[in-house]
């Protein structure tokens, strides 16, 4: 049996997630939906689905950019500061690196889990350096759903990173997933105006340790 074409990103794709960095705030359909703690949240009803993308402007300081990416990609460390990992790794199949990746929902929702393949490019964007993560869902037959937890089986997203000009980093993130089954609307609600500042912050400190271990 042949192996199936491989999956991935394109460049186009890469240098739109650059571009936004350059945007003031995005508009109309788009709402802000809080601004908290240096960050800016927007969201965007997604009708096909009932559900919200989001679009995150935020800052990182003190975090060199290449230490944010080298954090954000690095899965291991990810399980010490991430309090929401249940189980987190990464294998290949058929040459394809997959990401296994289960999250802690709070009791008596059932945990989520994903599968999904990510890249990482620093780019040369008219003269900026900037490092891009795009991740998406996949469907892989060695990944099957395990009882009692539920598959997320459309998550996307994209982070970009570039300096602030000073000893920080200006980040940028998209991010859809459908859940799936019946979450309550007060957990949407903080996920989005409460757990992306303080995964933020975490993920402050998380490069502050980072750099100490190298």
């Amino acid at each position: 049996m042949e192996a199936p074409p491989p999956r991935g990103f394109s460049e186009e794709q890469f240098r739109a997630a650059c571009r936004e960095l350059d945007q003031p705030a995005p508009v109309a359909p788009w709402q802000l939906l809080v601004e908290s703690m240096g960050v800016r949240i927007y969201r965007l009803y997604d009708e096909q689905s009932g559900l919200y993308e989001y679009k995150i402007f935020g800052g990182l300081a003190d975090c060199p950019p290449k230490v944010c990416a080298d954090v954000y990609m690095d899965l291991d460390f990810r399980k010490q500061w991430d309090q929401y990992v249940k189980e987190l790794y990464e294998k290949t199949y058929n040459g394809e690196k997959i990401i296994y990746w289960e999250v802690k929902y709070p009791f008596p929702l059932s945990n989520r889990d994903y599968v999904y393949i990510r890249e990482c490019q620093e780019m040369d964007f008219d003269g900026r350096k900037i490092w891009v993560v795009l991740a998406q869902s996949v469907s892989v037959p060695q990944c099957p759903e395990k009882p009692g937890i539920i598959r997320v089986k459309s998550y996307k997203q994209s982070l970009a990173i570039e300096s602030d000009g000073k000893t920080g980093s200006k980040v940028y993130m998209y991010y859809f997933d459908n859940p799936g089954g019946m979450i309550p609307s007060w957990l949407v609600n903080w996920a989005a105006k409460s757990g992306v500042p303080a995964f933020l912050k975490d993920m402050q400190k998380a490069c502050c340790n980072y750099s100490k271990r190298t």
